[in-house]
C-alpha cells in the first residue's frame, strides 16, 4: 500500500488560488509531475484547513477567521482525496454551523473526514485504510485552541494525554500500522518544544510507527525514537496566506506500507497560483534535521 500525506489545504476568497477550485484543473494547481506521483498513490491525505461554508459566521478568537466558500468541493473531490483530516485550529471559526457545513459537504461528496464531529466521541474516531491484508490506522488530533470539541458540543478531536493515547493503544490492537496526525507546534519554528517532543515520544510509546505534526506552516525536523518517525512539520500543501520562505515550500510525505514501513519526503514549491514538485534547479532549500541524542544536523530533502 502506498499513502501519500499532504499537509494544511485552504483555499479562501482572498487568496490567489481559489480559482483552482472553483474551476478545478488538477494540472494547473499540481503541475504535470506532481499529478502524476498523486495519482499513482493508492490513498491520499490532506488536512483542510478551513470550514465550507457560504455564510459568515465568525466566532471570538485571535487570530484570523478563516471561511471557503462551498464552491470549492469542486477542486478538493478533483484531488480525489481517500481521507480529509478536520482535527485542527481553525475547523470552528465560523462555529458549530461551519463545521456542519463542512461536514455535509464532504459527506455528500463520498470524502471520508476525521478529527472532528459534532461531540467529542465522534470527534475522536479514526480512520482504517485495508489492502491485502494490511490495515493502516489514522489518528487526527489538535491541541488545544478555539475549536475543541467537549463532550457535549461539536469541534476538532483535542490531544488529551488521559484520553488520546488509550484511543491510540486501542487502534495499534486492530491495525498493522498507526499514522498519527498531529495538529501543534509553533507557528514558522522549526524545532519541537521539549513539551511537543515528550508528547510525540509517549505517543510512539502507545503505539505509533508514523507522526506528522501539522500547523507549524513550514518544514520542520524529523526524529528517528523506537522504530518510528517523527516528522516536526511539513509545510502547507495548497494555502496561499503568505509569501515568505516558510509558506513557499513544504513537502508530501510518501509511505509505502508491506512487511515494514518505507517513508520518503516528496519536497514542494509554491508557484502561484498553485504547486509544483520542488527540484534543484528551483535552487530552493528545503530543510530538514536529524535529532540524534538531542543535537540537531542538517541534511538535505532534495
Amino acid at each position: 500500500m502506498e499513502i501519500l500525506i499532504a499537509g494544511d489545504l485552504a483555499p479562501t476568497p482572498t487568496q490567489s488560488n481559489i480559482e483552482l477550485f472553483n474551476k478545478p484543473n488538477l494540472e494547473n494547481m499540481l503541475g504535470e509531475e506532481l499529478l502524476s506521483l498523486w495519482n499513482h498513490a493508492d490513498a491520499r491525505i490532506f488536512n483542510l484547513e478551513t470550514p465550507l461554508i457560504d455564510k459568515e459566521n465568525p466566532i471570538d478568537k485571535c487570530g484570523p477567521n478563516l471561511i471557503t466558500p462551498t464552491s470549492t468541493i469542486k477542486g478538493i473531490k478533483d484531488l480525489n482525496p481517500s481521507l480529509v483530516t478536520l482535527a485542527n485550529n481553525h475547523i470552528l471559526d465560523q462555529g458549530e454551523h461551519g463545521l456542519f457545513a463542512t461536514q455535509n459537504i464532504l459527506l455528500k461528496n463520498n470524502i471520508p473526514y476525521i478529527g472532528a464531529g459534532g461531540n467529542l466521541s465522534k470527534a475522536s474516531q479514526p480512520h482504517i485504510f485495508n489492502q491485502d491484508v494490511i490495515k493502516v490506522g489514522v489518528y487526527a488530533c489538535a491541541e488545544h485552541e478555539f475549536s475543541i470539541a467537549t463532550e457535549k458540543t461539536a469541534g476538532a478531536n483535542p490531544f488529551d494525554p488521559l484520553e488520546s493515547l488509550d484511543h491510540i493503544s486501542s487502534l495499534k490492537r486492530n491495525c498493522d500500522y498507526v499514522i498519527v496526525l498531529y495538529h501543534g507546534g509553533k507557528e514558522h519554528y522549526r524545532y519541537p518544544s521539549p513539551y511537543l517532543q515528550k508528547v510525540c515520544h509517549k505517543i510512539v510509546d502507545k503505539g505509533a510507527d508514523l507522526i506528522i505534526c501539522q500547523h507549524s506552516h513550514c518544514i520542520g525536523c524529523f526524529e528517528e525514537y523506537q522504530n518510528s518517525t517523527i516528522v516536526y512539520g511539513q509545510g502547507n500543501f495548497v494555502f496561499n496566506k503568505q509569501d515568505n520562505e516558510f509558506w513557499n515550500s513544504g513537502l508530501i510525505i510518501r509511505i509505502y506500507f508491506n512487511k515494514t514501513i518505507k517513508i520518503e519526503y516528496v519536497p514542494i514549491l509554491k508557484k502561484d497560483p498553485g504547486i509544483r514538485l520542488a527540484k534543484e534547479r528551483d535552487r530552493i532549500y528545503c530543510p530538514s534535521f536529524i535529532i540524534v541524542q538531542k543535537k540537531y544536523y542538517w541534511t538535505d530533502l532534495l
